[in-house]
C-alpha cells in the first residue's frame, strides 16, 4: 500500500513560438526555399516543455528545426503590447484543449532575405 500523495498536475499554458527550420528531404516546403519560419502555439507546463514538444513534433514531420524563439503566453504577450487577433486566441485555446502543437503560419525563406 502506498500512502504517498499524488503530485498535483501543473496547469498547462500555451506558448507562442517561432521556429526557424532548414531544408530536409520530405519537409513539404516549396521548391527553391532555403528554409522557413513557423509560428507555433504549443501547450506545456512551462516554455521549455513547449519548446521540447514542438521540436520533437517537427522532427517527426521531417522538418529540420534550427532555432526557437519564445514569445510567452497569451497574458505575457498582452502585457508586452502585442495585438492578438481572435483567430490566434482560438488556435491557442485549441492547443491548450488538445495538449497539442499547432503550426499557425509557415513563412518560407528563399535565400534573398539579407539583400537591401
Amino acid at each position: 500500500m502506498s500512502d504517498t500523495p499524488k503530485k498535483p498536475k501543473k496547469p498547462h499554458a500555451v506558448y507562442t513560438l517561432v521556429v526557424e527550420v532548414g531544408r530536409k528531404s520530405g519537409d513539404g516546403l516549396p521548391k527553391g526555399a532555403t528554409g522557413a519560419a513557423l509560428m507555433c502555439y504549443a501547450s506545456g507546463v512551462d516554455e521549455a516543455e513547449a519548446v521540447r514538444e514542438t521540436v520533437a513534433i517537427l522532427k517527426q514531420a521531417d522538418m529540420a528545426p534550427l532555432d526557437v524563439t519564445g514569445y510567452g503566453t497569451l497574458e505575457e504577450r498582452k502585457e508586452q503590447g502585442h495585438e492578438i487577433e481572435p483567430d490566434e486566441i482560438e488556435l491557442m485555446q485549441k492547443a491548450l484543449d488538445e495538449n497539442a502543437v499547432i503550426v499557425a503560419q509557415v513563412t518560407p525563406f528563399f535565400g534573398d532575405e539579407d539583400r537591401d
